[in-house]
């Protein structure tokens, strides 16, 4: 069964991406990539549930302001209810003419746990984890706003994404090895997810992320100055044991048959020569990988003496930096390497760790960057949050006074769903 991806698009995940999205790197992995204690380990990629688009409330909706809106009062609008009265799902947040329900909120919640297991990858104790998980929680609902905003700010921008939409479907095409784009379509239908919204939810992640490169990331600007001075106040943070970072491109033999075998090696022979003529390995390793890192180029990580299998530790420890293995087979499949480089034991040059240091001090310029343009963006918006959900939603919001229950329904929209609609305004937004 195709599996399915988590949520992808909050807050947390673009700040660890934006070194990389306001730079437009290519495609390769970094060339001097630095050292990690442990290499974080690696998913699939499989579909991914997208965030269903709440269908819009018919009636009283707030128009977009061009401006900050007045400290007037909105309109009370009626809750929706069904046939029998009872409300079927509620509206936490109105983001301009967007809303976001319990039910998305309780997903980007549970999607907190995975993502807060997957950053910790076996490095945190019970305690360190459990605390990553309710910070991950608590600013829930502020990331499912910020990102909405983000989005919203790419289509009144008229970025166009639709070429980059079709690539990332391919992609989880491919992963999920899958003949053609009407089977992946098939397959999101058969998980219960409508198609357009799976699309969505691509789209607006890559709104996203190029509106915080436009917006954001173009006006950090980290000089080789700058990381040469930080180098030289924290020299000692660079004293490593012996490592290499290498990178690879997987041939699986799961499930295949003694007769496929020759054929599936013949291809793994065939990559490695093409990457010897002069071919690009981490293109090579997007388009025929069967890796969990094949997205990545095959980027794996960096690897110290112990951590590797010992009929891996004893070749690639004894190559130079970009120096190739023979095809290599393991019980896996088939499997080539390349060594992207060499760190000799003891205190790194800086040349060997030059890219950690930008992007660690991208990163650290980016945070109060990005959050100072998410208020602002936030305050030219028509943003109010449903009373009990304010420290959720990153406070600042009006809050919203209720309105009681009424007999009268609204219409069904898409999916026939209903929601309970908040009252008025008090104050203005922000």
């Amino acid at each position: 069964m195709v599996k399915i991806m988590k949520k992808t698009v909050l807050l947390a995940g673009l700040l660890f991406a934006l070194p990389l999205l306001a730079q437009n790197p290519p495609a390769n992995p970094p060339s001097n990539p630095t050292p990690q204690e442990n290499p974080p380990a690696q998913k699939p990629p499989s579909l991914e549930a997208p965030q269903m688009a709440a269908p819009e409330p018919e009636k009283e909706q707030p128009k977009k302001p061009a401006a900050p809106p007045a400290k007037t009062a909105a309109k009370p609008v009626k809750p929706a209810l069904s046939g029998e009265g009872k409300v079927v799902e509620e509206i936490v947040a109105r983001v301009n003419n967007e809303i976001i329900t319990t039910s998305e909120l309780q997903k980007a919640r549970s999607a907190a746990v995975e993502d807060a297991q997957q950053e910790c990858s076996g490095r945190c104790t019970p305690e360190q984890l459990q605390v990553a998980v309710e910070d991950r929680q608590k600013f829930a609902l502020r990331d499912l706003i910020d990102q909405s905003l983000l989005a919203q700010r790419g289509k009144d921008m008229s970025i166009n994404v639709e070429g980059e939409v079709v690539k990332q479907l391919d992609v989880i095409r491919i992963q999920n090895k899958l003949d053609s784009m009407e089977k992946l379509e098939a397959a999101v239908t058969k998980e219960g997810l409508n198609w357009d919204d799976f699309k969505g939810n691509i789209r607006n992640k890559l709104l996203t992320q190029e509106v915080i490169r436009r917006e954001v990331g173009s006006h950090i600007n980290i000089g080789r100055d700058d990381a040469m001075k930080y180098y030289e106040a924290h020299k000692k943070e660079y004293v490593m044991p012996e490592q290499v970072a290498l990178r690879a491109i997987e041939i699986s033999t799961d499930g295949k048959s003694e007769a496929d075998l020759a054929d599936l090696k013949k291809k793994a022979e065939g990559l490695l020569q093409r990457i010897k003529d002069g071919e690009d390995f981490a293109t090579l390793a997007k388009r025929f990988s069967d890796g969990s890192t094949a997205q990545q180029g095959g980027y794996l990580g960096t690897y110290k003496r112990g951590e590797l299998a010992k009929q891996l530790e004893e070749q690639v420890f004894g190559m130079k930096k970009n120096q190739l293995t023979d095809v290599i087979e393991t019980k896996q499949g088939f499997l080539v390497l390349q060594v992207l480089e060499r760190f000799e034991e003891g205190e790194q040059p800086f040349d060997k760790v030059e890219n950690k240091i930008m992007d660690q001090l991208y990163s650290e310029r980016m945070e109060p960057s990005l959050r100072e343009y998410l208020k602002t963006l936030r305050e030219q918006s028509y943003v109010v949050v449903k009373p009990g959900y304010q420290d959720m939603a990153g406070g600042g919001n009006s809050e919203i006074e209720e309105v009681s229950a009424t007999p009268e329904a609204s219409k069904t929209k898409k999916g026939h769903k209903k929601y309970l609609l908040f009252g008025k305004r008090n104050g203005s937004a922000a």
